[in-house]
């Protein structure tokens, strides 16, 4: 008898550690898969709709959203519509659930100086280089100071924004005709310092004011990558373009390190992947793409030219004193101890 009453109690207690154990599995697995309640991720950015980085955001919105059987939702805010590059790292820092694009540049005036190398004008001769060096254990160990400090946690380094090139409304033949420049540059110090070191005056603007400011006398000059300057119709008030190449511009996918805390490790393995994935997407668009847009842009009657030897030397040594303006004079030694070796 006592037998079978321990046997009894034995069952009960296997049945009820069993029923514990596929509450908490299903539990898990509803955490991940829950499409009751989902989580939303909004995304915004300056590009234009049908420029390579939108259809890269709208590959990982596909990817996303198929991976985690509808529990993650991405929505897509192109052409500034959520709001300026500034506004959206803001409420990135106060952990609402915004994503955006960012780079070394704009970075370093939220606190990470040192991540502003990267968009140090001429450092870069090829891709390889710059995506080395966001590989590297220095830049690992970058973008987790910059977690901890800003909230601002950079979840994909592998996006490759293009490189960037200068257009205006008048010729670039040697250096004397920057003295003439009023330069449109994104909202960051660096850029800012960049131009000036080559004599041309600048100014901050969003990306969706550049057209009209072209038309209007504003500006006459303006840098980007080719697909940002067709996509965006710049060429329409600006018909020079030189290909200097002054920065080859790896940017990051940025989101709110407290937000992505949040999230289960699959969550987390979910939205990491397949963001790396969309990268990879549309990094192979941008490789197919630059030949075409130059011809595009030589219909739409672009003048395009190379910088001459005499003027790309001035270039790269105008561009070299930003390593002895005092803000940015610990650059050199960061450049020898740490990124050149992380480069080559």
């Amino acid at each position: 008898m006592y037998t079978l009453k321990y046997l009894a109690a034995f069952s009960l207690i296997g049945a009820i550690l069993l029923g514990a154990c596929n509450k908490s599995s299903n539990t898990n697995t509803t955490a991940v898969h829950n499409t009751q309640n989902p989580i939303t991720l909004k995304l915004g950015y300056e590009n234009a709709v049908g420029d390579p980085f939108d259809q890269g955001c709208r590959k990982w919105k596909e990817l996303v959203e198929k991976e985690s059987n509808g529990a993650i939702i991405i929505e897509l805010y192109p052409n500034s519509t959520l709001g300026s590059k500034k506004d959206i790292m803001d409420r990135m820092m106060n952990n609402e659930n915004v994503a955006t694009l960012t780079d070394g540049a704009f970075l370093a005036d939220y606190g990470a100086k040192d991540l502003g190398i990267i968009f140090a004008p001429y450092l870069f001769y090829s891709w390889e280089q710059a995506f080395r060096l966001n590989g590297s254990q220095w830049f690992l160990k970058e973008r987790n100071k910059l977690a901890q400090n800003t909230n601002i946690y950079l979840l994909s380094s592998n996006w490759r924004y293009g490189r960037r090139h200068i257009l205006s409304t008048e010729p670039l033949q040697e250096i004397d005709d920057f003295q003439n420049i009023v330069m449109r540059v994104p909202n960051n110090k660096i850029q800012e310092i960049s131009f000036n070191l080559l004599g041309a005056k600048t100014v901050r603007m969003p990306l969706e004011q550049v057209n009209q400011a072209l038309k209007d006398g504003t500006i006459n000059a303006v840098e980007n990558p080719l697909p940002v300057i067709y996509y965006s119709k710049l060429y329409e008030n600006a018909k020079y373009l030189l290909l200097d190449s002054h920065i080859y511009n790896v940017t990051n996918i940025s989101i709110p390190y407290k937000f992505f805390n949040s999230l289960t490790k699959e969550q987390q393995t979910i939205l990491k992947n397949t963001c790396d994935e969309a990268g990879d997407y549309q990094n192979s668009l941008r490789e197919k793409l630059d030949e075409k847009l130059l011809a595009m842009l030589k219909e739409e009657g672009v003048k395009v030219s190379l910088p001459s030897p005499e003027l790309k030397k001035d270039l790269i040594n105008l561009s070299s004193v930003i390593f002895t303006v005092p803000e940015y004079s610990h650059w050199k030694t960061l450049l020898k101890d740490n990124v050149e070796e992380s480069m080559y």
